[in-house]
C-alpha cells in the first residue's frame, strides 16, 4: 500500500450554503431567525451575558481575602520564650517546640526571632534564625543550625 492509495471510509460532510435561495432550506433568514440580536450581523453577546438578568459573576458572594497557594506558614519563636521553656544545655527544635504546646505541628517550620533577652545556652536547630537571634544564642553560649 502506498500512501497515494489511501481513501476515507466515511464521507466528507457536505458544506451548509446559507443565504442560497428557499429551495436550499437555508434561505431567505439563513438559519438565523427573525429579528432580534442573533439575527444581526457584527459583533455578538460577550461571554457571561445573560440577556440582561444580573450575570453570575456579579450574583455570588465575593471572597474578602485571597489565599495564596503553596504559601508557607512558619511557626515564630523568640529568643526571650526559649528562655523561660528550656534549660541550659537542652537541644531546641521543631519536635521539642510543639513538645512544649509553643507551635502547631502541621507549621512548614521553625524560624526564631531575636525578641527578649537569653541568658542560657542552647542548642537551636531551625529552619531560619534571624541575625540578631543568632547573636544572643551563640552570645550566650549557645550554638545554632539551620536546617
Amino acid at each position: 500500500m502506498k500512501l497515494e492509495e489511501l481513501q476515507r471510509n466515511f464521507k466528507r460532510p457536505k458544506r451548509k450554503r446559507k443565504a442560497r435561495g428557499m429551495g436550499s432550506g437555508n434561505g431567505k433568514t439563513a438559519g438565523r431567525g427573525h429579528r432580534g440580536q442573533g439575527q444581526r450581523s457584527g459583533p455578538h453577546k460577550k461571554a457571561g451575558f445573560e440577556g440582561g438578568q444580573m450575570p453570575l459573576y456579579r450574583r455570588i458572594p465575593k471572597k474578602k481575602h485571597f489565599i495564596m497557594p503553596n504559601k508557607s506558614d512558619w511557626a515564630i519563636v523568640n529568643v526571650g520564650t526559649l528562655n523561660n521553656l528550656f534549660k541550659a544545655g537542652d537541644s531546641v527544635d521543631f519536635d521539642a517546640i510543639v513538645e512544649k504546646s509553643l507551635i502547631d505541628r502541621r507549621a512548614d517550620g521553625l524560624r526564631v526571632l531575636g525578641g527578649g533577652e537569653l541568658t542560657i545556652a542552647l542548642n537551636v536547630t531551625a529552619s531560619y534564625v534571624t541575625a540578631s537571634a543568632r547573636e544572643k544564642i551563640e552570645s550566650a553560649g549557645g550554638s545554632v543550625q539551620i536546617v
